[in-house]
């Protein structure tokens, strides 16, 4: 089966998204399969080469012998960057449709989806700017520095969690370097030229399945190696990463090998940090008014849940396409 493309027409664009642990991944591979098309990454932690187990990265017998892109291209101690990663996913979405072929995109990193999918400018950047803003973060903590987004930008503050002290810093330094509120810069629900057309497909569990997968998926994850993954990336600079060390299980699992908690709390605490997220990837999607929804069955049988939303995910690209 093919995506039937009207005679010079671009091939849709279909972007899989949704919470951690709903299935995006093997829908996405299938998906390219059956359309006749190629993966695109849009995990940001997906990007770390080396960082496999705690990220649920498909292993290359998993993908079926469909080409994934932007999967390994940066080194533990790089940081993760939605400017450069939208020049690089643009540039693999159209070189698959260059090729006649149906980029797939596939990750629940709302920001970078929609650096691929939508209108999003970045601002201008500062060093120094930033490394004040940052040493601020250090000395009054990320909630003070929050609440002083809250207090120049509400509608930035709302949109960023306080926790996320990476892009607190960024949206400061924004508006301090444009002078213009950074909620200004983010994303609209509007395809820029040359994306058309897109078909969006979310994914969404009931939250107490979705909770028990994200928990059966660390416990998965610890017995497929999780500690011995992060003990060799730690070797590799694994600390040294802003980026990569902070990510879920790999952040909790170098406290564990630091001696200031056990294995048991960094996989309690892991479990905690992805559930946290799943539900911020929730509202973030949610948002969307554009994303066509697929209920995943948490008690269908793995095989027959798997085609039953293949089929589903199918008919919607070709209504839409």
């Amino acid at each position: 089966m093919s995506a039937e493309v009207p005679g010079g027409a671009q091939p849709p664009l279909v972007a899989v998204v949704g919470p951690t642990a709903t299935g995006k991944s093997d829908l996405g591979t299938a998906l390219a399969l059956a359309l006749g098309g190629e993966v695109v990454n849009a995990d940001a932690s997906q990007l770390y080469r080396g960082m496999d187990v705690g990220t649920a990265k498909l292993s290359v017998a998993e993908r079926r012998g469909v080409p994934h892109h932007l999967l390994d291209v940066l080194d533990l101690r790089d940081d993760a960057s939605v400017f450069a990663y939208q020049g690089a996913a643009r540039a693999a979405v159209a070189d698959v449709r260059a090729r006649g072929l149906v980029p797939v995109l596939v990750g629940g990193s709302g920001l970078y989806v929609r650096a691929v999918l939508d209108a999003l400018d970045f601002p201008g950047t500062d060093p120094v700017v930033r490394a004040r803003w940052e040493a601020e973060a250090a000395r009054v903590g990320s909630a003070a520095l929050h609440a002083r987004l809250a207090a120049l930008d509400p509608a930035a503050a709302a949109s960023i969690p306080a926790a996320n002290e990476r892009r607190v810093v960024r949206a400061l330094e924004a508006v301090e370097v444009t002078g213009r509120p950074f909620s200004a810069t983010m994303p609209r629900y509007e395809h820029p030229p040359g994306v058309e057309p897109v078909v969006q497909l979310g994914l969404r569990l009931p939250r107490a399945a979705l909770y028990s997968r994200v928990d059966l998926r660390v416990r998965r994850m610890a017995d497929a190696g999780l500690v011995e993954e992060v003990r060799a990336l730690e070797q590799q600079g694994l600390r040294e990463g802003r980026t990569a060390s902070r990510a879920l299980g790999y952040a909790q699992v170098l406290d564990h090998l630091a001696g200031e908690c056990s294995l048991e709390d960094a996989l309690v605490a892991t479990a905690a940090a992805t559930r946290r997220f799943a539900r911020r990837q929730e509202s973030w999607f949610r948002r969307d008014p554009r994303l066509h929804w697929l209920d995943v069955d948490p008690d269908a049988p793995a095989g027959a849940a798997a085609a039953d939303l293949l089929a589903r995910a199918l008919a919607v690209v070709h209504q839409r396409a």
